[in-house]
């Protein structure tokens, strides 16, 4: 089994200490598309990503310190790298020496800049959102740009784990990077809902935090079966058989409880206390 999930906007660049590290698998194209964001100036790197001038400026002189190699001095691991919501309940750090190889061969991160990465690749800082319209030789948008680069390499990466399933933990705007009509795997896509008085919705701060634990979940209990998805239940979701379907499956959350805990096999940490 496959997982993949976005990246995050937010970087933790805090020093770490990890060895066994690797080289992304489209380094050459990411410097090929840090190159053409370089060209651009700060007021045409705001309107591109709808950011402010400070954060435009920020990722000027990152793409114009942009290097065509990764390396522990300009780089961190993706998985440790980026700090979002998903990356709360991946909580990456904390695995233990098997399981991080695991996530190494079963976990993927779509990226705008980077295509796909494994948890351990190098990156350099950046921010390019897999939904910018910046121009390139192959296209006008970065979906232009990867075409089925992506799901061509989720399918090798398949048959290299003997796996026929991809489970989409990413949102919506990085999975639309992945070529179905190419992709020869079956796609799940689990959906987080919560419920308050006996209404429910997808409230987006928790259902980044989920797909995060659940692609800990994955990794932690290997799981490479979809009835192995159905015993999901960190931060109080259970499965629901009746809403779900071939290609979606729902886990459902009451709000009657105020702590939300994610537990681990390796770990049980407090993640916050919620009022929904």
């Amino acid at each position: 089994m496959l997982v993949v999930i976005s990246p995050a906007k937010k970087l933790n660049w805090d020093p770490v200490n990890f060895t066994n590290v690797t080289s992304p698998i489209f380094e050459k194209e990411a410097f090929e598309l840090s190159q053409v964001a370089k060209d651009l100036n700060q007021q045409e790197l705001s309107e591109l990503m709808g950011i402010s001038a400070n954060l435009a400026r920020l990722n000027y002189d990152r793409f114009n310190s942009f290097e065509n190699k990764a390396s522990d001095k300009n780089a961190r691991p993706a998985s440790i790298a980026f700090a979002g919501d998903t990356y709360v309940g991946l909580e990456a750090k904390t695995l233990d020496l098997d399981s991080s190889q695991y996530a190494q061969d079963h976990l993927r991160i779509l990226s705008g800049l980077y295509g796909l990465l494994r948890p351990f690749d190098l990156i350099q800082p950046y921010r390019l959102e897999m939904g910018s319209s910046l121009k390139t030789k192959k296209g006008n948008s970065l979906y232009e740009y990867w075409g089925d680069v992506i799901s061509v390499e989720l399918n090798k990466q398949a048959k290299r784990v003997n796996s026929t399933i991809l489970v989409n933990c990413a949102s919506n705007e990085y999975f639309n990077a992945v070529d179905n009509t190419k992709l020869n795997l079956e796609v799940i896509n689990p959906v987080f809902l919560e419920n308050k008085g006996g209404k429910t919705k997808v409230i987006s701060f928790f259902a980044k935090r989920a797909r995060g634990a659940m692609a800990r979940f994955i990794v932690e209990q290997r799981v490479d079966k979809l009835i192995g998805l159905k015993d999901f239940d960190i931060g109080g979701y259970k499965f629901q058989p009746k809403e779900s379907n071939n290609d979606k499956m729902v886990f459902l959350r009451n709000s009657t409880s105020l702590v939300l805990k994610f537990e681990f096999s390796t770990y049980a940490k407090l993640l916050s206390l919620i009022h929904i």
